[in-house]
C-alpha cells in the first residue's frame, strides 16, 4: 500500500505501541456494543484468527485510516486507543441440538435463513470522527468482496452508538446489505439491527471520548 501524509500521526510510536496480532488484549479493545446482543462474542484464538484475516483483506481492499496512514486493522492493536477498534461475533446459530430453548434466543436467530452471517461492530476513537462512514462502508464492501477468504455468507457492519452520526451511517450500511441480500428474507433480522443501531443512542455523548486524537 502506497504511503501518504500522517498529519496526526504521533511520532514516537513503536513496537511497544502496539499488541500483536496474535494477541488477545481485551482491556485494548472496546466492549461490544448492542449491534452484538445476544450473539456469539469472538474472544481469545478465533478473534485473533478472524483480525488478522482483516489485516489482509483490509491491505489488499485499501482500508487505511488516512489520518493515523494505518491498515485500520491495526487500530485494535493500538495501545493509545484502548477503547476503539472492531469487534466481532456470529449470528446465532439457527439449527441447534435442542440445547437451548428457542424462545431464549433473540427473534433474528428464531426466524433467520440458512446464512451464515458474522457482524462486525466498529468504536471510533471519538464520537466526531470523521471518517466512521467511510471506513465502515470500506470494511463492509471488503469483506463481502472477499467473502471466500473468510467463510462467512456476509459480514454485517455497524458503528457504535457513541458515534455522533451513528443512525445515518448505520441506515446506510443496511441499506447496502439490503442490496447484497437482493431480498427480503429476515425481516425480523433486519429489524432487530435498526432497534440496536437506535438503542442505547444517547449513552456515552457527553461522557469522555478517550485519547486526546482527532478519530
Amino acid at each position: 500500500m502506497p504511503g501518504f501524509p500522517r498529519p496526526f500521526a504521533t511520532e514516537d510510536a513503536d513496537d511497544e505501541t502496539f499488541d500483536e496480532y496474535d494477541e488477545f488484549r481485551p482491556d485494548h479493545l472496546p466492549e461490544p456494543g448492542p449491534f452484538l446482543d445476544g450473539t456469539d462474542v469472538l474472544t481469545g484464538d478465533e478473534h485473533c484468527s478472524f483480525h488478522r484475516l482483516t489485516r489482509e483483506i483490509f491491505e489488499e481492499r485499501g482500508v487505511y485510516d488516512a489520518t493515523f496512514g494505518y491498515n485500520l486493522a491495526r487500530l485494535n492493536l493500538d495501545s493509545r486507543h484502548p477503547d476503539a477498534g472492531w469487534r466481532y461475533a456470529r449470528r446465532p446459530d439457527d439449527a441447534g441440538d435442542g440445547a437451548s430453548d428457542d424462545a431464549d434466543r433473540p427473534d433474528d436467530a428464531r426466524e433467520s435463513d440458512d446464512a451464515d452471517v458474522l457482524l462486525a461492530e466498529f468504536t471510533p476513537t471519538t464520537e466526531f470522527c470523521p471518517q466512521s462512514d467511510s471506513l465502515t462502508v470500506g470494511a463492509f464492501r471488503a469483506w463481502n468482496a472477499l467473502s471466500d477468504r473468510h467463510g462467512y455468507d456476509r459480514v454485517s457492519v455497524s458503528v457504535a452508538p457513541m458515534h455522533h452520526q451513528s443512525t445515518e451511517i448505520n441506515d446506510k450500511l443496511r441499506r447496502l446489505e439490503a442490496r447484497l441480500r437482493d431480498d427480503e428474507e429476515d425481516l425480523a433480522e433486519y429489524d432487530r439491527m435498526d432497534e440496536a443501531d437506535q438503542r442505547s443512542g444517547d449513552i456515552h455523548r457527553s461522557g469522555d471520548d478517550g485519547p486526546a486524537a482527532p478519530f
